[in-house]
C-alpha cells in the first residue's frame, strides 16, 4: 500500500459523523477530544473537526453527471467496493450518484459511487477488478 495520505475536514455533528464513518462505512476510530476525531479511513487518516463544511459546487463533469467538486474518497478492490456499496445501500444512502461502472471495456473500467456524508462532505468511491489498472489511460 502506498503511503497513507493524511486529510483533515469540518464537520458539523461528531455524534453524526462516528455512526457514518464509524457506522456505515466500518472505519476504525483513532484519537479523539471534544473537538475532533480520527478515523482509519481504508488505510489513510481522516481527522474531523467541528466546523463548516468546505464549500463545494457542482462543476466536475462525471459521464452526464454533475458532481461536486472538491470531492474525495478511496479506490478499493472490487469485491471490497461492492460489499460498501451494499452496506451504504442498506444504510439507506441518499445516492449523488448510484452505484454504477463507467468505461465499461476501457483501460479505466471502473464502478463509481458518489454520495454525501452526514454534515454534506461530498465522497467518491471507485471499485476496480484490477487494481494495478488504476492509473490506466
Amino acid at each position: 500500500m502506498p503511503t497513507p495520505f493524511h486529510l483533515a475536514i469540518n464537520v458539523t455533528d461528531l455524534d453524526a459523523a462516528r455512526a457514518f464513518y464509524g457506522g456505515v462505512l466500518g472505519c476504525a476510530e483513532g484519537r479523539a477530544t471534544e473537538t475532533w476525531v480520527d478515523f482509519d479511513f481504508f488505510g489513510h487518516q481522516l481527522s474531523l473537526h467541528l466546523g463548516p463544511p468546505f464549500a463545494t459546487a457542482d462543476t466536475g463533469r462525471v459521464g452526464d453527471h454533475m458532481v461536486a467538486m472538491p470531492h474525495f474518497g478511496v479506490v478499493l478492490p472490487y469485491d471490497a467496493w461492492r460489499g460498501l456499496a451494499d452496506r451504504l445501500d442498506a444504510a439507506g444512502t441518499e445516492w449523488v450518484i448510484a452505484p454504477t461502472l463507467r468505461f465499461a471495456g476501457e483501460p479505466g473500467e471502473q464502478w463509481t459511487m458518489f454520495l454525501r456524508d452526514p454534515s454534506g462532505n461530498p465522497l467518491e468511491f471507485k471499485g476496480l477488478a484490477d487494481m494495478g489498472r488504476t492509473f490506466a489511460r
